[in-house]
C-alpha cells in the first residue's frame, strides 16, 4: 500500500489526504478508459461464452473417492487384469415377469443388451449372466456385467450414452436396468442437476424483486445481477477449458453457479449503495474513486477471505470434492474481476443515470441507515440482553452437533423412477439384500485358497463367489465376498474391517462400498485440519484488514459459532427427521458425507464476507473519528441495510433449493440459508456489533510491533 492508503492512528479524526488510494487511482483509471474495459470483457465473455453452454456435457461425472486408498487400487488392478470387472463396471439386470431368462423375449433383450455395450469401445469385456452366480435361484433375473475399460468419469459418460436404449428394451414382459456405480452417478448427477437449474430459475426473480426494494431502483438493481451473469459465464467456459487439463466434477458447476449469483449480488450491493452516497457530493468519476478506497477494499479483503476458506478443501484427497472448490473458486474469482474492472466502468458511465426508475421512497433514501442507526444505538445502550439472548439461541442450536452422524449417499437419494434405482431394488429381490454391494478381493493366487476360507467365515459375509484366476498370467485372483445388509447399512463399515482385518495381508479388499467408506474415512480424518487452516487463514486475513488483534479474534470466533449452530439444525433435520414431512423427503439417518468438510469451508466463507463488510465500515468510522461509539453505530448505520439486503438475497438463494426433489440440493441449500438468516441476524446484526460496544475501544487498539508489521491498510477516503 502507498503511504496515501494509510492513516495514521495516532491521529483519529484527524485530516486525511483527499487523495485516492491505490484501489481510488484503480477505479478512476477503470471510468477513464471503460470503453477498453467494456471491449476486453465483451472478448472475454464471447470467447469463454462459447464453451460454456457444453459445460454441463462435458465435466466429469465421477471423481468420489479417496486417491491412494486401498478401494481405489482394488479397482484399478480390476480393470487392469479382470476385463475391468471393477466398481465401475456397469450390470445390466434383465428380469422376466412371466417366464424366465431362457424366453425368447429375454433371451432378445441379452443378446441386445450385449449388441450395444460390445459396440462402445468404453465398455470392456461383456460377461453374460452365470448360473449360480449372476442367475437368480428362480432363473428370471440375470445381472449382465460389461466391464470398465474407461476412467471413472467416461463409464459415467458412457452410462448416460447408453441406458436410455438400454432401457428402451423393455417390454414383452421384460425389465432392462443398468445399476452399479457408474449407472449410479449418471442418474444421480442427472436428478441433481435439473433440481438446480430448477431451483436457479425460480431465485432469479425472487433476487431482482428484492433488490429492487433494496435499491428502489431497476437500473441499481439490475447491475448486480448483469456483473453475476457475467461472472457466470466466464467461469463456466474457464471450468469447460479447465476440464481439457483435469477432469473437473460436474457439481463444480452446480455450486459454481449458486455462490457467482449470491456473492455477486453481495459485493454490488456493497459498491452501488456506496457509490449512490458518493455521488451526491462528487462527479461520476471522483465517486468510484471514493467507492473503490472504501467499499472496494472490502470486497477485496472478503474474496481473498472466500477464496482462502475454500483453498483448505483442496487437501482432501478426493477429486470431486477438490473441483467442487475449484469451481467456486473460479466462479469467485471472476465475479471479483468483473468487480473491480466491469463495475466500475459501469457505474462512471451510468453516473447519476444509476437512480434511474426509480421508486418514489428511493428518492428519500440515505446511505446512512436511520433505522439501524436507531437498531445500532439500541444495542449500544442494553448490549447484554441482546448478548445473552444471541449467544444462548446460537449455543441452543449448535449443540445437537454432538450428535451428527455422516455417511455418504444411499441409493435413496437418487428419485423412485431413476433406472438405477429399480434395478437395485429388483437386484436386492432376487439376489439378496447385499448383493447391489458386493465387495472385491484382489489376493496373489498363492494366497487365494486361504482368502476364501477366511471370507467366508467373517461375520456379515453372506457368499464367497469362486477365485477367479486373471485370464493375463499376472498371478492376481478375483473373489466377491456378497454382504448380508445394504451397502449403505451402518454396520458395513464394520464389515469392512472386519474382513480386511482376517484376510492374508497380501489381499486387498474394495468395491463400491469399500470405496464410499474410505472417501467418508478420509473425509473424516482431513476435518479437523481442513477447519483449522481455514479458521487460522481467517484470523490472519481478518488481522491484516483491520490491524486490530482482538476484533479479529472475535470477528473468527464468532463465524465458528454461527457455523455449528447451522450443522446443529441439519442435525435435526436431516439426520432427527424434524420437518422432513413438511419439506418432502425421507431422512437417512445421517448427514451426507461431504458435508462437513465442505459445507464448513463454504459457510464459514460466506459468514467472513459479512464479517469484513461490518467491521470494514465500522474501521473506516473509528478511522474518520477515533470514537468506539460511533464506529459501532455509524458502522452498523451505514452497513446494516446492506448485509440486511444481500442476507435476503442469499437465504432466496438458498432455500430454492430446498423444493428440490433430490436430497442433496436440498441439504445443500437448507444448510446454507440457514446458516446465512443465523449469521446476518444474530451475529452481523446483533452479537458483533454488542461485542464491539463492550470491547470499546480495545477492539481497535494493536501494538507498535504489529502495526509495524503489518501493512497499513485504511478504509477512509
Amino acid at each position: 500500500m502507498s503511504q496515501s492508503d494509510t492513516v495514521a492512528e495516532s491521529r483519529p479524526g484527524g485530516h486525511h489526504d483527499s487523495t485516492p488510494g491505490r484501489l481510488g487511482r484503480w477505479g478512476a483509471a477503470m471510468v477513464t478508459r471503460r470503453r477498453w474495459v467494456f471491449a476486453v470483457w465483451l472478448i472475454v465473455l464471447i470467447a469463454l461464452g462459447s464453451a460454456a453452454p457444453s459445460v454441463f456435457s462435458s465435466l466429469a461425472g465421477a471423481g468420489w473417492q479417496a486417491n491412494g486408498s486401498e478401494s481405489v487400487q482394488v479397482r484399478e488392478l480390476a480393470e487392469e487384469h479382470f476385463g475391468g470387472n471393477s466398481s465401475a463396471a456397469v450390470q445390466v439386470v434383465v428380469h422376466s415377469d412371466s417366464g424366465s431368462l431362457t424366453d425368447p423375449a429375454a433371451t432378445a433383450a441379452l443378446t441386445d443388451a450385449t449388441q450395444i455395450l460390445s459396440s462402445d469401445p468404453r465398455f470392456g469385456e461383456i460377461v453374460p449372466p452365470q448360473p449360480g452366480m449372476t442367475i437368480s435361484p428362480d432363473g428370471r433375473t440375470g445381472i449382465l456385467i460389461a466391464g470398465a475399460a474407461g476412467t471413472t468419469d467416461e463409464m459415467v459418460t458412457a452410462v448416460d450414452d447408453v441406458k436410455g436404449r438400454l432401457t428402451a428394451l423393455s417390454g414383452n414382459g421384460v425389465e432392462v436396468y443398468p445399476t452399479g456405480a457408474s449407472a449410479l452417478w449418471s442418474d444421480f448427477n442427472k436428478a441433481n442437476h435439473d433440481a438446480m437449474i430448477q431451483a436457479e430459475l425460480i431465485s432469479w426473480p425472487v433476487t431482482l424483486a428484492i433488490m429492487v426494494l433494496a435499491f428502489g431502483s431497476l437500473v441499481a438493481a439490475g447491475l448486480p445481477l448483469l456483473l453475476t451473469i457475467a461472472g457466470l459465464v466466464a467461469s463456466a467456459g474457464g471450468l469447460v477449458l479447465l476440464n481439457e487439463v483435469t477432469p473437473i466434477s460436474v457439481w463444480a458447476m452446480n455450486f459454481a453457479m449458486m455462490f457467482a449469483l449470491a456473492l455477486g449480488i453481495d459485493y454490488a450491493l456493497f459498491l452501488v449503495a456506496r457509490f449512490r452516497d458518493a455521488l451526491r457530493s462528487n462527479d461520476p468519476r471522483a465517486a468510484v474513486a471514493e467507492t473503490m478506497d472504501t467499499a472496494g477494499k472490502a470486497v477485496v479483503l472478503s474474496g481473498l477471505t472466500v477464496l482462502v476458506s475454500l483453498s483448505a478443501v483442496l487437501i482432501v484427497p478426493a477429486p470431486a470434492v477438490r473441483t467442487m472448490a475449484v469451481g467456486i473458486m473460479l466462479a469467485v474469482t471472476f465475479v471479483l474481476l468483473a468487480t473491480m474492472t466491469l463495475l466500475p466502468a459501469a457505474l462512471g458511465a451510468l453516473g447519476p443515470k444509476v437512480n434511474a426508475a426509480a421508486l418514489p421512497y428511493a428518492k428519500r433514501q440515505q446511505h446512512r441507515s436511520p433505522v439501524f442507526a436507531r437498531w445500532g444505538a439500541l444495542l449500544h445502550r442494553h448490549p447484554w440482553p441482546f448478548a445473552l439472548a444471541s449467544i444462548g439461541v446460537l449455543v441452543a442450536l449448535a449443540l445437537p452437533v454432538l450428535g451428527l452422524k455422516v455417511a455418504m449417499p444411499s441409493i435413496s437419494v437418487v428419485p423412485e423412477d431413476a433406472p438405477v434405482r429399480q434395478g437395485y431394488a429388483l437386484v436386492q429381490e432376487q439376489f439378496g439384500e447385499g448383493a447391489p454391494g458386493a465387495l472385491q478381493i484382489v489376493v496373489p493366487g498363492s494366497d487365494a485358497a486361504a482368502t476364501a476360507a477366511a471370507a467366508s467365515q467373517v461375520p456379515g459375509i453372506a457368499v464367497v463367489t469362486p477365485p477367479q484366476p486373471a485370464a493375463d498370467g499376472s498371478g492376481y485372483t478375483l473373489l466377491q465376498a456378497i454382504p448380508t445388509v445394504d451397502p449403505s447399512d451402518s454396520s458395513m463399515g464394520a464389515i469392512l474391517a472386519d474382513l480386511r482385518g482376517e484376510l492374508p495381508e497380501s489381499a486387498l479388499v474394495g468395491g463400491a462400498p469399500a470405496e464410499n467408506l474410505d472417501l467418508q474415512q478420509a473425509l473424516n480424518d482431513y476435518l479437523p485440519l481442513v477447519i483449522s487452516i481455514i479458521l487460522v487463514l481467517g484470523f490472519v486475513l481478518l488481522l491484516v484488514a483491520l490491524q486490530a488483534p482482538l476484533i479479529a479474534f472475535l470477528g473468527t470466533a464468532v463465524s465458528l459459532l454461527s457455523t455449528a449452530a447451522a450443522f446443529g439444525v441439519a442435525k435435526l433435520i436431516f439426520q432427527d427427521g424434524h420437518g422432513a414431512s413438511l419439506l418432502g423427503f425421507t431422512p437417512q439417518g445421517f448427514l451426507n458425507g461431504w458435508g462437513p468438510v465442505f459445507f464448513f469451508a463454504m459457510i464459514f466463507a460466506i459468514a467472513m464476507d459479512y464479517t469484513v463488510f461490518l467491521l470494514a465500515t465500522a474501521k473506516e468510522h473509528h478511522e474518520r473519528t477515533g470514537d468506539a461509539a460511533t464506529a459501532m453505530i455509524d458502522g452498523l448505520a451505514h452497513s446494516g441495510r446492506v448485509i440486511f439486503a444481500a442476507a435476503a438475497v442469499m437465504v432466496a438463494v438458498f432455500f430454492t433449493f430446498a423444493l428440490a426433489d433430490p436430497l442433496p440440493p436440498k441439504e445443500m441449500g437448507i444448510i446454507l440459508g440457514v446458516a446465512v438468516l443465523l449469521d446476518a441476524v444474530l451475529i452481523r446484526l446483533i452479537l458483533l456489533p454488542v461485542l464491539l460496544r463492550v470491547t470499546g475501544s480495545a477492539a481497535w487498539w494493536s501494538p507498535a510491533w504489529l502495526r509495524k508489521a503489518l501493512p497499513s491498510i485504511s478504509f477512509s477516503h
